[in-house]
């Protein structure tokens, strides 16, 4: 088994040649991309409701990147919003498990990319925030429309460590990077 590995490694590096893809540049480039979309999450940590009615200026700053006005939750306004900040045109919506189609899913537990839960009372996601960090089986998120407990009628934008196993499914909404020979 080792011997074939070894076999198809080579006939790789020959067919397509060692410098046909830069992959140092690219996952550099990528962590970077992550790190300034997540930038502007981190900013917005400590943001609270005004009146703990989904309303204050920040508050309806997110609503507002959705079409919303104050009042609705907004978990995935505060996550559109700071794609749009990042410069990114999508996603943008206020339904949280619009966030999760098969396009953007996603097995990868690394920043920038988002986290669901599923509530199981409305029996969809009902939740979603962004993956700052992962320490083993946690992962460090930053997410609006929470609070100190983690619920997801909160009032306000809060660094949060949630137990991996806790999470229903991961989507990544980053565009892939282009590959220049």
């Amino acid at each position: 088994m080792a011997t074939i590995r070894v076999i198809l490694v080579i006939f790789c590096f020959t067919a397509f040649g060692r410098d046909t893809v830069p992959v140092g540049n690219i996952l550099a480039d990528d962590v970077q991309r992550r790190k300034h979309l997540l930038s502007y999450a981190q900013l917005q940590i400590g943001v609270r409701e005004a009146s703990g009615n989904n309303d204050g200026k920040a508050v309806e700053m997110y609503l507002q990147t959705v079409g919303l006005k104050k009042g609705p939750p907004w978990c995935a306004a505060f996550v559109s919003w700071v794609f749009q900040q990042a410069g990114y045109s999508k996603p943008r919506t206020a339904w949280s498990p619009a966030l999760f189609g098969p396009k953007v899913k996603s097995k990868e537990i690394i920043p920038g990319n988002l986290f669901g839960i599923w509530m199981v009372p409305l029996n969809r996601i009902g939740h979603v925030g962004l993956i700052e960090s992962r320490q083993g089986h946690w992962i460090m998120t930053i997410e609006g429309n929470t609070n100190l407990a983690g619920g997801r009628e909160g009032d306000g934008v809060y660094r949060k460590r949630r137990a991996i196993k806790s999470i229903h499914q991961f989507s990544d909404w980053l565009p892939p990077l282009e590959v220049v020979p």
